[in-house]
């Protein structure tokens, strides 16, 4: 694809985003119900391809456990208000009711409490005595601290997430996470990610991760590309990493490496677009963040919203559409795509005629 000119100095390559581009209809039809969702990582089958990403607002040990039990996965934050209080509801019921400007001030002040590892073990204790999968979350920086606590409580998935993620990342002050070496040692598949690039995942799937999380700065609670300017749309960041994953399935002698997007995916359509440019399953907040049962109330942030220094998050109202279980299979009440996500995927794959999720991948899309 050629660079565009940007000036005299700079050149640029034109990226899309999901609202850039629409699928396109084949020649052939199925009935929706004849249409598969499932999708599998490492030893784990989930029969949707949705993953609820780990945030407070999103994610407690009960909503994983019922996403769990509706065939998703719920992956916990283990460095948040469950794992740093031991009965957090009263703080999330006082950041639901928090006047807009000062949010981000009172969120800073209560994410300053010290995280807790036997709180890491109980809340992972608590998700696997349900029997659904669980996978709990921790940042780079985070992660050489509290890995043994995770690992030592059962965790089948683990999760390795921040703004941007690398395979190299340089410091002069500490020793970085060696990211091939630690998923080396681990007994545990990891997930690891954002990444948005090609080289930036063909890095990181050279680590040994079962997965790659594709997204930079596109969240709905996300001010990323304000605060640092950076940003990268997602339709062309997901073909990218799907790009590098057949690329890296030859240069390893078939190592199948799972793409995962994960932002800028709000509504039932963006689910549907994201597999077509070549992702496995998506990870998604604001979606269940409507949901009745999330802790958030109607209210949704991440991890980015009380970062000591550098704030790069809001905390953003979204108001509630009807119960987790709505949310993802209805019946839907409104029109625009944040409820029934499961019957919109499958009505998008029936009318394209294709009948799961690999296939789907191969569906033709227009930019327009």
């Amino acid at each position: 694809m050629a660079d565009i000119e940007i000036g005299t100095a700079k050149r640029g390559r034109r990226a899309y985003s999901f609202d850039d581009i629409a699928i396109v209809p084949s020649r052939r039809t199925r009935d929706p119900e004849e249409v598969s969702t499932a999708w599998q990582i490492d030893a784990y089958r989930f029969e949707l391809p949705v993953i609820a990403a780990p945030m407070d607002s999103v994610m407690s040990p009960e909503t994983a456990i019922a996403l769990g039990k509706h065939g998703g996965l719920g992956v916990l934050d283990l460095e948040g208000l469950w794992t740093r209080y031991e009965d957090p509801e009263k703080l999330l019921e006082e950041v639901a009711g928090i006047d807009g400007p000062l949010a981000t001030k009172r969120l800073q002040e209560i994410y300053a409490e010290p995280i807790k590892a036997e709180l890491i073990t109980a809340r992972l204790e608590q998700m696997r005595s349900s029997g659904v999968t669980v996978a709990g979350a921790l940042s780079p920086q985070r992660t050489k601290q509290f890995a043994d606590a995770v690992v030592d409580a059962g965790v089948d998935l683990f999760v390795i997430r921040g703004t941007t993620v690398s395979a190299e990342h340089v410091s002069g002050q500490t020793e970085p996470l060696n990211l091939k070496e630690f998923i080396y040692e681990l007994d545990v598949p990891v997930i690891v990610g954002g990444c948005a690039t090609y080289q930036a995942a063909l890095h990181l799937m050279r680590t040994g991760a079962a997965g790659v999380l594709v997204g930079f700065g596109g969240g709905a609670a996300h001010t990323t590309r304000s605060v640092l300017g950076i940003s990268v749309p997602m339709a062309s960041a997901v073909a990218d990493v799907a790009a590098a994953r057949r690329d890296y399935l030859d240069e390893s002698g078939g190592r199948y490496v799972h793409v995962i997007a994960d932002g800028s995916i709000g509504r039932s359509g963006d689910i549907a677009k994201a597999i077509a440019c070549g992702s496995d399953a998506v990870m998604i907040g604001s979606p269940f963040a409507r949901a009745l049962e999330a802790p958030g109330r109607g209210f949704h942030w991440g991890a980015e919203a009380w970062h000591p220094d550098l704030p790069r998050g809001a905390r953003v109202e979204m108001g509630t559409v009807g119960d987790l279980e709505s949310v993802l299979f209805g019946p839907s009440s409104v029109p625009d795509g944040t409820m029934n996500l499961i019957g919109a995927l499958r009505r998008a794959m029936a009318t394209t005629g294709y009948t799961d999720l690999k296939e789907f991948q191969r569906v033709e899309v227009v930019v327009g």
